[in-house]
């Protein structure tokens, strides 16, 4: 396409165009990628650096891939390329995306707003509380998988059980995806439904806030089937005292295995000191993927571990009560 026909476009860039990535383009002789242009309006959505090098370079024609869609979904797809690809967007350029995708965007999820803006989901999450007071309200979100899913499970349920009532040969599957549920949580419902109970699960009180009771007191939950002791982190404020007394402990120090554990530990606790932003900073945008999935991999490991530690001390309590 005629360079001369294009158009500069809405870029979430603050900071305007970078003269040296440009001049350093510019000095590529092999072929550049094609640039993303709005077929409608004809301006560039996402390769203005790259625009600018071909006309450096003194070139007439630029390869180009036409984009159909609002202007909302052409900021969005250009946040999602220059988070993919190219010179990096600042931290700050990265949130306001994301605070403006929210706004355009209400029903996508808090993951796949993060995936989208590069950012962390909780840090989405921070975002959209601050702009709840002029955000929709809505009972369900999109999300990363383009699935449909609800803020609340209580109308799933629902929804679950009229339909298994209206067509119970329907397979665990179609009830799902006719809820917006899990096939799990069908499969909850089902037995809920078949034992006399109701589809929704309805906690006896709520959870109680740091006002209500003392910091470290389980709060307790009654499904109605059995009571669940949802524990609160033991150490809230500072994990690092209680790795400091592990590793005072011989039993650990003196025991290879004991100080691999301790090592992990430390490592962990260095993740946790640095984490955030710091370590989001660190991630080269091509490298995001496979940090994500190392990143899930190590958090499912603790998990598993978490919850086999879990269960050997409540045997041990068990049994010091029973002596």
């Amino acid at each position: 396409m005629s360079i001369d026909l294009l158009l500069p476009g809405e870029s979430p860039r603050s900071q305007g165009l970078d003269e040296e990535h440009i001049a350093r383009l510019a000095e590529i002789d092999t072929p550049i990628p094609p640039i993303l242009v709005d077929r409608r309006t004809m301006r560039v959505i996402d390769g203005m650096h790259r625009l600018m090098a071909a006309k450096l370079r003194g070139q007439g024609l630029i390869e180009v891939e036409l984009f159909d869609g609002t202007p909302e979904e052409a900021f969005l797809r250009a946040v999602e390329v220059n988070v993919s690809h190219g010179l990096p967007l600042s931290l700050a350029d990265r949130r306001a995306a994301a605070g403006r995708i929210i706004t355009s965007h209400p029903q996508m999820s808090d993951r796949a707003i993060a995936r989208a803006a590069g950012l962390g989901a909780k840090a989405v999450a921070a975002i959209r509380r601050r702009a709840a007071d002029v955000l929709p309200q809505l009972t369900a979100r999109i999300g990363r998988d383009g699935k449909t899913r609800p803020l609340s499970s209580m109308d799933g349920r629902l929804r679950a059980a009229e339909l298994i009532a209206e067509r119970p040969e329907a397979s665990l599957r179609e009830v799902a995806r006719l809820a917006g549920i899990s096939p799990a949580t069908v499969s909850d419902v089902r037995k809920r439904l078949e034992s006399g109970l109701a589809p929704v699960v309805e906690p006896a009180r709520a959870a109680e806030s740091p006002a209500d009771g003392p910091a470290d007191e389980p709060a307790v939950a009654d499904t109605g089937e059995r009571r669940v002791e949802h524990r609160k982190n033991p150490f809230p404020a500072d994990p690092a005292a209680a790795l400091e007394k592990l590793l005072r402990d011989p039993s650990l120090r003196h025991k290879e295995g004991g100080r691999q554990l301790l090592r992990l530990l430390q490592q962990q606790n260095a993740v946790v000191t640095r984490a955030g932003e710091e370590l989001m900073e660190a991630v080269p945008s091509h490298c995001g993927t496979l940090v994500l999935d190392l990143a899930r991999y190590y958090a499912g490991t603790w998990t598993d571990l978490a919850k086999q530690l879990d269960e050997r001390v409540r045997l041990e309590n068990r049994r010091g009560a029973g002596e």
